[in-house]
């Protein structure tokens, strides 16, 4: 299964409000003719990690099917957020979307390019949060943990809620 996690705290001069930019993205991530969506969780509102005095963000995961290799997949997504207007500056930095490839199957990469699964992915709730909705049988292809250890072991300070 391959992974996706979207975000976004910063309105986009295009698509504005930040969840409007996410669903943006779904959609130019459907345009793709090498990429299908297979699913998409709810959308989650989330405090900044670390915490700051940032705006909060919006943050979902969507399941794709593809042909493109990991860092084909990784390029494209960087090319869809410098299409919307992201700005890469610090890490951390607010932003008008986040593209990250979380998991690609049961791939294991860790180079100075990518890193696959994302190497934060267990200890963030705006992703096990979303992720257990698309996927709750689901286990870390590096750690061997399921999603419900992972949810179990979520910092305690993290604020993540399901959009209403």
């Amino acid at each position: 299964m391959i992974f996706i996690g979207i975000g976004a705290n910063l309105p986009s001069k295009r698509f504005g409000a930040p969840k409007d930019t996410c669903e943006a993205a779904c959609r130019a991530l459907d345009a793709l003719t090498s990429l299908d969506i297979v699913a998409k969780s709810n959308w989650f509102e989330s405090a900044p990690v670390p915490a700051s005095d940032q705006p909060w963000y919006i943050n979902g995961v969507v399941q794709v099917t593809t042909d493109l290799t990991p860092f084909d997949l990784l390029q494209t997504l960087h090319a869809i957020e410098a299409d919307f207007g992201r700005v890469r500056s610090e890490r951390n930095a607010p932003r008008v979307l986040d593209l990250d490839v979380l998991a690609y199957n049961d791939l294991n990469l860790e180079g100075s390019q990518a890193q696959i699964p994302h190497p934060r992915l267990q200890n963030r709730a705006f992703v096990v949060l979303p992720l257990a909705q698309l996927a709750p049988r689901w286990v870390h292809p590096v750690t061997g943990q399921t999603l419900e250890n992972m949810i179990a072991n979520l910092p305690t300070d993290q604020v993540c809620r399901p959009l209403i």
